[in-house]
Formats: structure tokens, sequence, C-alpha cells
């Protein structure tokens, strides 16, 4: 069977033999700067990879966003329409500027390979691809088709490539996401939370602050008020976070303030918290009279929860892993991911990428040997048989 000891012991063999490969292309993908706002960055970064995967015989499309890099879609170009298929996603953008790599130079150390993007997420990007190449090496056949999804945009919210997602996770029996494990032990993200952004717009009435101070109405004063009614819906036992993180208003010291602004992030660990705390929000009364409050947003990436399905997959990755001699751990992340976005159509595993740390930190860095050991388990995985997609 394909998904035994000995296959295991094959597919470990074989990615060992090309680990220098492996490395040397991981940094191929660092030198290629891409920036989330760069878009012929992108291009160039996406057009690498299509390469890499027609050379494993898969057709590749690449769709260029309006404002952003695009994205690129792959399947094989032999495809047996009869099997269900899988989905792997990864992003190439980066948070790191331009020239970065210059303050931030590719570094071999103590068992670490550092360099911007290494971690989040070119060493994912980097399995997926060896994965493919372990599997066409040693000839082994997989049960489900793989197709793949890498954009460019997933740092900014994935806005333009969201829609490409939903559309391959509705029809995908699971998928894959190829972003970094969590904490040194490698945890996979078994759970996200949701992800929303709100802005609050305060408008209120101009005056002169020292001549008809009582002929304005301040709306630096009335958000202050409405920052304390968000602050109170925080929720720390349920894991709700709200968080004004930006604010802007005024035009003048010595006038009364018409106008101000504040952006708010909100976070939720499940899909009722989310309608709840959006009402929450959406439902802010001003408190001054002669005083209008225009609120817009919502939840953008609906949490990744524990579901029954979820959670066979996570079950079937700690099985392969112990073929691997690996003891993997399931963690949940306060960040969002495409698996957000996936997890609510199909079966979704996150964090398959390489241990290390440091994700837009000036540390960032991966273990090198575990860049075999993660692909290997991506490579089972790809090799296991169904689960129930509808669980």
């Amino acid at each position: 069977m394909k998904d035994d000891a000995h296959t295991a012991t094959q597919v470990m063999d074989y990615l060992q033999s090309v680990h220098v490969e492996m490395v040397a292309y991981l940094k191929e993908l660092v030198i290629i700067e891409s920036p989330s706002h760069d878009a012929s960055a992108q291009e160039d970064m996406l057009q690498r990879l299509a390469t890499s995967l027609r050379e494993l015989n898969f057709h590749t499309e690449y769709v260029p966003g309006k404002v952003t890099g695009g994205f690129l879609y792959a399947r094989p170009h032999q495809r047996d329409k009869t099997k269900p298929l899988q989905l792997l996603v990864g992003h190439c953008d980066t948070v790191w500027q331009k020239n970065t790599l210059q303050q931030m130079p590719i570094m071999e150390e103590n068992g670490r390979i550092t360099g911007p993007g290494i971690y989040d997420m070119k060493a994912g990007l980097t399995q997926l691809i060896f994965a493919l190449k372990a599997l066409k090496a040693n000839e082994l056949n997989t049960s489900l088709c793989p197709i793949i999804l890498i954009n460019s945009d997933e740092e900014i919210g994935s806005r333009e490539s969201s829609y490409a997602i939903e559309r391959l996770a509705k029809v995908s029996e699971r998928a894959f996401i190829m972003e970094p494990p969590l904490g040194l032990e490698g945890k996979l993200k078994t759970a996200r939370k949701g992800v929303g952004r709100f802005e609050i717009t305060v408008t209120g009435k101009a005056a002169h602050a020292g001549l008809d101070p009582g002929k304005g109405v301040n709306a630096i004063v009335e958000l202050s008020h409405q920052v304390q009614r968000l602050y109170a819906m925080n929720d720390l036992d349920k894991g709700i976070t709200v968080n004004v993180g930006t604010i802007q208003g005024g035009i003048s010291p010595n006038v009364v303030a018409p106008e101000s602004k504040a952006v708010v992030d909100v976070r939720v660990r499940n899909h009722q918290d989310g309608i709840t705390i959006t009402d929450k929000i959406l439902g802010l009364k001003p408190t001054f009279s002669d005083v209008e409050i225009k609120i817009e947003g919502g939840i953008g990436r609906p949490p990744l929860e524990r579901t029954l399905r979820n959670q066979a997959l996570w079950q079937l990755a700690q099985s392969k892993a112990l073929l691997l001699g690996l003891s993997l751990e399931e963690a949940i992340a306060g960040g969002g991911s495409d698996g957000n976005t996936t997890s609510t159509y199909t079966a979704t595993l996150d964090g398959l990428g390489t241990t290390g740390d440091g994700a837009h930190a000036s540390h960032e860095y991966i273990f090198g040997d575990q860049l075999v050991e993660r692909t290997a388990l991506l490579t089972l995985l790809l090799l296991s048989d169904s689960i129930e997609k509808d669980q």
C-alpha cells in the first residue's frame, strides 16, 4: 500500500538525496523578493513557480490581478477526471520590501537558514514543488488529484484571489495550506480566529475653539466614547478581541473637530461570535445629539474551526507523521490565512510549512533539516485516501 512504512522510507530517502537541491531552490525563491504591493515582482515569482510546475507535467494558468500580482493555478496535464480533487494553497507575497536582502541576507548557521520570507512562506512553496517531485520520481500515484493555487495577496487579505480559492475549495475533498507551523515545536494549525475589520466615521460640527466652542460638536470626543464601548466588547475567555488600531480626526488645534475616524480589528474563534460582535459594532449609537456615526465593515475571513472533517484530516496527519518518526501537536493561531476560507467549504489542514520562527520579523528563519521532514509529511498526505468531505 502506498501509505505504509515502506513508502514513508522511500519518500524520506529520496528527499534526503535531494536536500541540497531543495535548499538551493528555496534560496532562489527568497532571492526573488516579492513584496505584496509590488505586482511586477509577484509576476516574476509566479512565473518561476509556473516553470517548476510545468517541468512536473502540470498545466499552469497565470491570472493577473487588477492591483496585485494575481495568482497561479495549476493542475496535472493528464488529469483523471474520475478522481476527486485535493487542493494545495500557498502564497508567494511577503511583508518585506525590495532590497531587504541587504539587511537580512540569506545565511546558514547552526542548522538555521535565514532570509526575508523564508519561513512565511517560501519554504512551504519549496515543499509543494518537491513533494510533487517525490511523487514523480518514485512513480507514486495519488488517489486524489492535486490542484494548486498560489496567490500574491495573502498578506494583504487575499481580496483579489479569495473568489478563486472559494471556487476550488467547493469542488475539492480537502485542502492543504502551506503556511508555516506554529512555534518551535512545529504545531499544525487546526484552528484560526476569524478576522474582521470595521471603519467608524463620526461627523460632528466645526466651530472656533476659542470664539464659539459651544456652537461646535466635537467628533473626537464622540469617538472617544465609542472607543470605550468597543473595548468593553473584548472577552478574552471566549477569544474575542476588539482592537482600535488607528484613529485620525480634526483639522486644527483651534477648531472643534468636525470629523474623526477609527479602524477596528476584530478576532473571533467561531462563526456565532462573529455574528454577535458584528451586530454589536454595527449597532453603536451616538452619545451626543447632532452627531452622525457611519460604520462599515464586517468579518472578512471566517474562523477556521475544529470541525469533524478538519479534525479527521488532523488525525490523518498524525498517523502519517508517525510513519516518519514525528510526533505532531496542534494549535490555534490568532491570525488568519486562506485556510479560513477553504475551511468553510472543505476539510482543511493548515500550517504544513517548515518549522522555524520570526514570521514578519528580522530574525526570520527555518530549521534546514526539517525541510525534508515536512516535505515528506506533505507527500504522504497527498498519497492518502479520501476522508468524508461532509463530516
